[in-house]
C-alpha cells in the first residue's frame, strides 16, 4: 500500500496560518486519504491536523531590533522545527511567509536533506526593499508560490521558478457573513454606526498600535456616544486584546464572527496588513495606522521604495485609504480621519468604489489561491518523481 504523502507546512503568523490551512484543505481534496500534514502553525492549521511543537506567537516578530532581541528564541524554534522534520520525514516542505524564521528553516532543511523539495509560499517584498533577498531565496528553495503578479521577474532573474497563485485575501467568501446577526448577538441597534478596530495579529503590533487606536476611539465616543466599537481579535493576540481593550470595545473571536463584523461595519480603523484587503473586499472604508520600533523605522524609511504601505494603495498608486505611519499614527489624527468617514456618507461610498477598483487591479475574482498552490506543489513533486 502506498504511504500517504507527508507535507510539512510552516507558518509564523496569522495570515500564514490561514494560507497553510487553505493549502492543506486543497491538497487533501486532491489526495484524499493519501496525505498527512505536519509542521508549525496556529489554530487554523491545527484544525487541519498540523500539531505545532510550539506556540506560533513565539516566532511572530516584526522589526530589526525585535528580531535581534528574539534571536536566541528564534534559533531554538528553528532547531525544534528541524527536529520535527527529522521525526516525520516529510516528502515536501512548504514555508509560508515569515521571512526571517522560514529562511533559517529552509537553510537547515537544505543542509540536512539536499534532495527535499522546498517551496516558499509568499516571497519577500523585494520590489519594495532589500532586492538581495531574491538571490538569497533562489539559493535556498526550489520553487516560489507568489501572491503578486509583479513578483516573478525579480526571482526568475536569479533562477528561481515562480508560480503566481494569487492572494487568498482576495478570495475570502463573504456569502455566509451577516452583519445583522452580529449586531443582534452584541446588542447593537440596527441603525447605530459601527467602528471596526483591527490592531494587528502580532504581539508587537498590539503593544505599539493599540494605544493609539484606543485614544482615537475615546475621542470619537466622546462626541458619538451611540458609536459601537467592535474588535475581531486574532487568535495569536486575543488575550492581550481582551486585557487592553475589554473596557471600551466589544471583542469577538473566530473567523465567522470576524466576517460578520466586517459586513456590519460602517468604518474600520485597521493596522496595515492582510486584513486591509479583506476589509476592502467586504466594502468597508477604512483608515490605516501603523507603528514600528524607532530603530526599525529609521532603517526601513531609507530602504522602502513605494510611498504607500497598504497593498491596494500600492496597486492604485494613490492614497485610496489614508495611512498614518509612526508618529502620525496618533489618536487625534486617526480620530479626525475616522470621523470624516462616519459623518460623510459620500466619502465612504467613493472610498469603497476606489478600493474595489484597486482590488480588481490586484486580481479580485481570480482562481482560488489555495487550489492553485496545491496544483503547483503536486506538479513540482511529479517532476521530481
Amino acid at each position: 500500500m502506498t504511504q500517504p504523502l507527508c507535507v510539512m507546512l510552516v507558518a509564523g503568523e496569522a495570515s500564514g496560518d490561514d494560507r497553510g490551512a487553505g493549502l492543506a484543505q486543497a491538497l487533501r481534496r486532491r489526495l484524499g486519504g493519501q496525505a498527512r500534514f505536519v509542521g508549525v502553525g496556529g489554530a487554523k492549521m491545527a484544525a487541519e491536523g498540523v500539531q505545532s511543537p510550539f506556540d506560533m506567537a513565539e516566532i511572530s516578530i516584526l522589526g530589526l531590533l525585535e528580531g535581534l532581541l528574539a534571536y536566541r528564541r528564534v534559533v531554538a524554534r528553528v532547531k525544534d522545527t528541524i527536529a520535527l522534520a527529522e521525526r516525520e520525514k516529510p516528502d515536501v516542505a512548504i514555508l509560508i511567509d515569515s521571512w526571517g524564521f522560514t529562511l533559517r528553516v529552509a537553510q537547515g532543511l537544505k543542509a540536512r536533506w539536499p534532495d527535499l523539495p522546498i517551496v516558499k509560499y509568499v516571497g519577500p517584498q523585494v520590489w519594495a526593499t532589500r532586492p538581495g533577498r531574491a538571490k538569497t531565496l533562489a539559493a535556498t528553495v526550489d520553487h516560489l508560490l507568489s501572491i503578486h503578479r509583479f513578483d516573478a521577474p525579480y526571482f526568475e532573474a536569479e533562477g528561481l521558478p515562480v508560480t503566481f497563485v494569487g492572494n487568498s485575501a482576495l478570495n475570502v467568501d463573504f456569502s455566509g457573513a451577516d452583519g445583522a446577526r452580529l449586531r443582534d448577538d452584541l446588542g447593537i441597534a440596527p441603525d447605530a454606526p459601527v467602528l471596526l478596530v483591527l490592531p494587528g495579529s502580532r504581539p508587537s503590533e498590539i503593544a505599539r498600535v493599540l494605544p493609539a487606536f484606543a485614544d482615537a476611539v475615546a475621542r470619537l465616543k466622546a462626541q458619538r456616544p451611540d458609536l459601537a466599537v467592535v474588535i475581531p481579535a486574532a487568535p495569536t493576540v486575543a488575550e492581550a486584546v481582551k486585557a487592553q481593550a475589554g473596557g471600551w470595545a466589544l471583542i469577538v473571536e473566530g473567523e465567522d464572527a470576524k466576517l460578520d463584523a466586517m459586513k456590519a461595519a460602517t468604518v474600520a480603523l485597521a493596522c496595515s496588513g492582510t486584513v486591509t484587503m479583506e476589509l476592502a473586499l467586504a466594502g468597508v472604508p477604512m483608515v490605516v495606522g501603523y507603528r514600528l520600533g524607532a530603530f526599525t523605522y529609521a532603517v526601513l524609511k531609507r530602504m522602502f521604495k513605494p510611498p504607500y504601505i497598504t497593498l491596494f494603495n500600492i496597486a492604485a498608486e494613490d492614497f485610496v485609504a489614508p495611512e498614518f505611519m509612526q508618529d502620525a499614527c496618533n489618536g487625534e489624527a486617526l480620530a479626525q480621519a475616522v470621523a470624516e468617514r462616519l459623518d460623510v456618507p459620500g466619502m465612504r461610498y467613493l472610498q469603497i468604489e476606489a478600493q474595489y477598483a484597486a482590488l480588481d487591479k490586484m486580481g479580485r475574482g481570480g482562481p482560488d489561491p489555495s487550489e492553485a498552490a496545491a496544483e503547483a506543489v503536486l506538479k513540482l513533486l511529479a517532476q521530481r518523481a
